[in-house]
């Protein structure tokens, strides 16, 4: 059997280990020390804007205790993207609230401005005004931000970005994870960089970093016994963990400019079928690190299915993935309200994310080219 080409494996950079074996050499192995706040340093640098990081055991978490300081309690409502990963969703349940779930457009497969309007408008009609607004920037793509941020300040709705597929994608030269009040970063073992488990809190003042740090070490009140005046979570990242970060961001550049050029190399596979659509930014305006290329595909103008491909790719033991399920179609989320068409759903059933790694070789694009051309010819 050939050997498995990966929808997107870790890559690492080889100066990981210079940075774990400092924190092994000087008993740094607490989620406290000098690779935490210089991950940290590192971040806040390349995002370059007016940010204070928080380094965390993960995403999710990190969009937990944003939901937290934007007042999330029990029987609130607050706004979701319902195409998504389920960890955008599954924060809001933590905190006893509801999702309300908004459909996507069609330019950025992102959150519909028409549809959020409607739904705050409609949510507030009925007394029910959500506590926050929860934009996703989809495979790193940005979504509508100036839409977005002027609908969530019209209705003074704070806004949280779940960045954690978005990191080196920018909106109108704007690092993505900076707009809103706070923004949601992921190192995850499939993300564009990896700590191989870790996630980052975006905050634009030290007080809510501050906030953020207490609430993730077990909210410890300034004592000199174990005291809590608060209920803490143990969401802090770890200094080895850093470390792997540390290494990771010398060479995020690099990663992204790899993953852009899978991108192109889809787009030059498909010029010329007819009926399959490369996910692309739709102006200038926007800049994707295309963590992952994905594509739609019209089963009426190919005479193919997204499945065709998807198992064709498969018997030659090459992973792809159907894209999110929207969250709307849930079982667990159900009964959760939904705003909008049938825009996610549809690209759901049509939609296909191809191995977008940077580690990719030449043989890998080979084997992926050959069984792409030979679905569509025939």
């Amino acid at each position: 059997m050939n050997s498995k080409i990966w929808l997107s494996s870790p890559h690492m950079g080889g100066t990981e280990l210079k940075y774990v074996n400092e924190a092994f050499a000087e008993n740094w192995v607490a989620p406290l020390g000098p690779n935490v706040d210089g991950f940290e340093k590192d971040l806040e640098t390349f995002l370059n804007a007016d940010v204070k990081v928080g380094a965390l055991s993960a995403g999710t978490a990190a969009l937990h205790l944003a939901l937290i300081q934007c007042g999330v309690k029990y029987a609130d409502e607050v706004i979701c993207q319902s195409m998504t990963f389920s960890a955008s969703a599954n924060p809001i349940a933590y905190c006893g609230a509801t999702p309300v779930f908004i459909d996507s457009e069609k330019d950025t497969w992102n959150m519909c401005p028409v549809a959020l309007e409607e739904s705050i408008e409609d949510r507030i009609s009925k007394g029910k005004k959500p506590k926050a607004i929860i934009v996703v920037h989809l495979y790193g793509m940005p979504a509508k931000m100036d839409e977005i941020i002027a609908i969530a300040e019209k209705h003074k709705i704070p806004l949280i970005e779940d960045a954690a597929e978005a990191l080196g994608s920018t909106y109108k030269g704007k690092a993505c994870g900076t707009f809103g009040r706070f923004g949601i970063l992921s190192f995850n073992g499939n993300k564009i960089i990896t700590t191989s488990g870790g996630g980052a809190l975006v905050c634009h003042n030290q007080e809510d970093k501050d906030k953020a740090v207490f609430l993730s070490t077990q909210a410890r009140d300034n004592a000199p016994h174990y005291q809590h005046s608060h209920i803490g979570y143990n969401y802090r990242m770890s200094n080895i963990v850093a470390g792997i970060g540390r290494g990771q961001m010398e060479v995020l550049g690099k990663r992204v400019e790899a993953r852009r050029k899978m991108h192109d190399f889809y787009v030059e596979i498909f010029r010329d079928i007819d009926g399959v659509d490369v996910f692309s930014e739709p102006t200038a305006d926007y800049y994707s690190n295309h963590w992952l290329s994905a594509i739609s595909v019209d089963p009426i103008k190919t005479g193919k299915t997204r499945e065709d491909l998807r198992f064709a790719l498969l018997e030659d033991n090459i992973e792809s993935r159907p894209l999110w399920k929207p969250m709307h179609l849930q079982p667990v989320f159900e009964n959760a309200p939904f705003y909008g068409s049938n825009v996610s759903e549809k690209l759901f059933e049509d939609g296909l994310c191809l191995p977008s790694g940077s580690n990719l070789s030449d043989d890998d694009r080979n084997r992926i080219k050959k069984v792409i051309e030979n679905v569509f010819s025939k």
